[in-house]
């Protein structure tokens, strides 16, 4: 026995140094791939669109005003400042957008920061004084030349419907949002419209749709259930029949915006409980946070939470946890290539995402109709925009606002909080969970054996079904 736990531990080690090994020569090579294509796109926008659209691996600043929004930075943080006709709005970007450690960047940023000893950078500095119990408080910004062209008329004059991007799927079906004069998400609705004991809200995860309840949950709920609460299942801004604008950051406050504007506002909805899944999670925390009273039970699948060390920035912790740039497993090997790789990723949106069509007829075709189509529409229905900015706004950027959230449900909230994972995931360990009940010790947690990141809900829909219909009637007792 002790000879094979030592021949078991060494082929673990060996496997281990493979991997490592493997993954610095792929990563490595997939580093000099994405830095090539920066300058491949950058040409062929500039073909197709007529327009030389930054990027975030030459300059975070760029890409961020070119959008129509003033990046400001103030003590070491960077925010968005939008102007409207009414206020000015200010929101929280995540620097993994534009930081993100390889050797090719740290060789091009070098190279970058000496060319820049040769010429003076014009800057604009305004100060504010706040006149704050008899003394002033000084605060320095520090801002582009882009902000006077955009004071000048360049600000407000996207429209309201965008076209689509060369390199993004133009179908009626991830377009059908822009035939309507609202802008709102995609919400699918289901219970009585009058006198529901309460209201459900479910929030799908990253690369995913409100299929994933759809096509799962709802069809299996009790006709009790159906008739006691309005169910609520969104398309996520940027992700399936939603709304996908090409000026968007797809930040935190423009998300939850959508969500009050979408289904909390227009079916004035007062006691709800909310159902989340992996990015979802992240959401569904700061929407609780908004709406305490409001909130009757929280139900967490497979939250992303991961306890940053207090030596280590939380973005960037975030970003290697989720996105370790590794080969193996597979799963991470992908999420390493979505979050890593704004030029990569772009390109198999392009081919996956732009030929969707293609792609399910082919599965349909090999599999004889047999695939669970709901999970292709969920994958392939998005833009590379929406998808690249909410990696990094909402599962890196919200990095160290999730211990203010968790502690708040703690100490503000009195609903029941569940968490479901499974044992098996990959993507999302089960030590999240575990992570979330060390902040929230009266969360349940439920560990679902040979269950993945997907297969938590995915086959096994009906007694998840059963399960959700306990907690909303514990919940309203």
């Amino acid at each position: 026995m002790a000879v094979m736990g030592k021949s078991k531990s060494v082929l673990i080690l060996t496997g281990r140094v493979i991997n490592e090994a493997v993954s610095f020569i792929v990563f490595s090579v997939l580093d000099l791939i994405d830095f090539l294509l920066c300058y491949v796109y950058k040409l062929v926008d500039f073909f197709i669109e007529a327009e030389w659209k930054p990027c975030y691996c030459s300059s975070g600043k760029e890409v961020i005003t070119s959008s129509g929004k003033i990046l400001v930075s103030e003590q070491g943080e960077s925010k968005i400042v939008c102007l409207s006709s009414t206020k000015v709005q200010l929101e929280e970007i995540s620097d993994t957008l534009y930081t993100r450690p390889s050797l090719v960047s740290e060789v091009s940023n070098l190279t970058v920061t000496e060319l820049k000893r040769l010429k003076v950078d014009k800057t604009f500095v305004q100060s504010c004084e706040k006149i704050k119990k008899g003394g002033t408080v000084r605060s320095s910004f520090t801002v582009n030349s882009s902000l006077v062209e955009m004071l000048q008329g360049k600000m407000g004059r996207q429209l309201l419907h965008p076209i689509p991007r060369w390199s993004d799927c133009d179908c009626s079906f991830c377009n059908s949002w822009t035939s309507s004069c609202k802008e709102t998400l995609f919400v699918r609705a289901e219970g009585p419209k009058e006198k529901a004991q309460e209201d459900v809200l479910f929030i799908h995860g990253f690369i995913s749709s409100s299929a994933f309840w759809t096509e799962t949950l709802f069809p299996n709920f009790s006709s009790v259930a159906k008739s006691s609460y309005r169910l609520f299942a969104i398309d996520l801004l940027g992700f399936g029949r939603s709304p996908k604008p090409t000026d968007s950051l797809y930040t935190l406050r423009e998300h939850l915006d959508m969500i009050e504007r979408s289904v909390i506002e227009p079916h004035q909805v007062k006691s709800f409980h909310i159902v989340a899944h992996s990015l979802g999670c992240i959401l569904a925390l700061a929407l609780a946070v908004k709406y305490p009273g409001y909130v009757k039970s929280l139900t967490l699948l497979a939250p992303p939470y991961f306890p940053a060390p207090k030596s280590e920035q939380a973005t960037q912790y975030m970003m290697r946890r989720i996105a370790p740039r590794r080969v193996w497993p597979l799963i991470g090997f992908g999420a390493s290539m979505a979050c890593w790789y704004e030029h990569i990723s772009r390109t198999i949106c392009l081919l996956i995402c732009k030929n969707h069509r293609w792609w399910e007829f082919l599965a349909k075709l090999i599999t004889r109709n047999r695939i669970r189509t709901f999970l292709l529409e969920g994958f392939f229905c998005h833009t590379h925009n929406a998808a690249w900015h909410t990696l990094h706004n909402i599962i890196c950027g919200t990095a160290s606002k999730i211990d203010t959230y968790l502690e708040a449900v703690r100490d503000n909230l009195k609903c029941e909080v569940t968490i479901f994972h499974g044992k098996d995931d990959e993507l999302i360990p089960v030590e999240c969970s575990y992570h979330v009940q060390t902040k929230i010790p009266r969360a349940r947690i439920k560990v679902i054996e040979k269950k993945d990141h997907i297969t938590i809900v995915v086959g096994r829909q009906k007694a998840f079904a059963r399960e959700l219909e306990e907690i909303w009637r514990n919940s309203s007792g």
